[in-house]
């Protein structure tokens, strides 16, 4: 006969197992209420809305300041910081900074640095909404929605009219081979391709015009013409309206812009054909503040923001339906058929070979 106890102990034995094992596989408990929808939440909120739009700006600075206002007024939360740089120091400061970008997105200035910023990685695509307003998607809006035109504007000549006065029987330039008229000879004031896109536009204009062969050799005499480079494409304007040189050559919009300040200037158009720019704007890629440069691109291309540049002295025309441009005569000249593909493969090549062969980008005038 067992002992009773002994029973007992191994009765005891099996219930203390089954407790252990038990506890082992037991499902967690249940979380408190409202516990799982609270983290659920946490998980899916969105990150934090920028306050703060750093712009690389290549227009001229009145109207970068007017952009910066504009924007600011329409997007009161968010600060604008810009700083303004011709296209060619842009595209420059943008490879650069290419691991540590400090801008968010690059507003203005001939597409064919845009073109050569993305072949180089340097820009973030992005496919706004806004997007359906461009006119000619073929030609203002990169297939890969890397940059968008922002704008359009032609290539002219600025004469000064003293100038024209003393010396008499001279004409402003209607050609481009006017330029090198004996005349002319130290009377030219153009930027330096290096540095600005107008004179790029330029530059690349007179390759398609004369074919590249010619083209060259036309730019040696050219450069021969110039009493001095400047840094920014602008700048030509102002010096030949100050009576420093005879001739510039720059976009018809700013020597529009001159001669609303009371330059004395004359404004002519090659006829066998001129250059003319569409000034983009594209995304940084690795930007700090890459939803409030999505703002000011959606925001860039509405119509009404268009129409703001001659509120602040730029008359170039608008790239969107809608907007009215303030001087649709500035387009009305023979333009030529611009290859900005080409022109934006090869700017560094060119660049290079006109610095290197024809001029050097040294004592740039400010």
């Amino acid at each position: 006969m067992k002992h009773p106890y002994k029973l007992l102990i191994v009765v005891g034995l099996l219930m203390l197992t089954a407790l252990i094992f038990s506890a082992c596989t037991a499902p967690p408990p249940p979380p408190a209420a409202g516990e799982g929808e609270a983290a659920s939440s946490e998980a899916a909120a969105p990150a934090e809305a920028s306050t703060e739009l750093n712009v690389l700006c290549t227009p001229q600075v009145e109207w970068c300041e007017g952009m910066k206002a504009e924007f600011e007024k329409s997007h009161p939360d968010i600060t604008v910081n810009f700083v303004r740089m011709s296209s060619g120091e842009s595209l420059t400061r943008l490879r650069n900074e290419k691991d540590n970008p400090q801008f968010d997105i690059w507003w203005g200035g001939p597409i064919d640095s845009f073109i050569a910023a993305g072949q180089e990685g340097l820009l973030e695509a992005y496919d706004s909404p806004n997007m359906a307003n461009i006119k000619n998607p073929d030609l203002m809006l990169d297939p890969d929605k890397q940059w968008a035109g922002v704008y359009v504007g032609s290539l002219g000549f600025a004469t000064n009219k003293n100038w024209l006065d003393e010396h008499p029987g001279v004409e402003p330039p209607r050609s481009w081979d006017d330029l090198l008229k004996p005349e002319f000879k130290g009377q030219l004031m153009v930027a330096h391709p290096s540095s600005s896109g107008t004179s790029y536009t330029a530059l690349c204009t007179i390759l398609q015009v004369k074919g590249e062969e010619e083209g060259w050799k036309f730019l040696k005499d050219y450069a021969g013409q110039v009493l001095q480079f400047t840094k920014s494409g602008s700048a030509p304007g102002r010096f030949v309206g100050q009576g420093e040189a005879a001739v510039g050559v720059v976009f018809s919009h700013d020597i529009v812009k001159n001669i609303e300040d009371g330059m004395p200037l004359v404004l002519t158009f090659p006829e066998e054909g001129t250059g003319y720019e569409i000034g983009g704007m594209g995304i940084i890629k690795g930007a700090a503040h890459p939803d409030a440069a999505q703002k000011w691109f959606d925001w860039a291309l509405e119509p009404s923001t268009q129409e703001l540049g001659p509120k602040y002295g730029a008359y170039q025309a608008p790239t969107v339906n809608g907007a009215e441009p303030f001087m649709p005569e500035l387009l009305e000249v023979n333009l030529i058929d611009y290859d900005f593909d080409w022109c934006g493969t090869h700017k560094k090549e060119f660049v290079d070979r006109f610095t290197n062969e024809i001029a050097t980008a040294e004592n740039l005038k400010q």
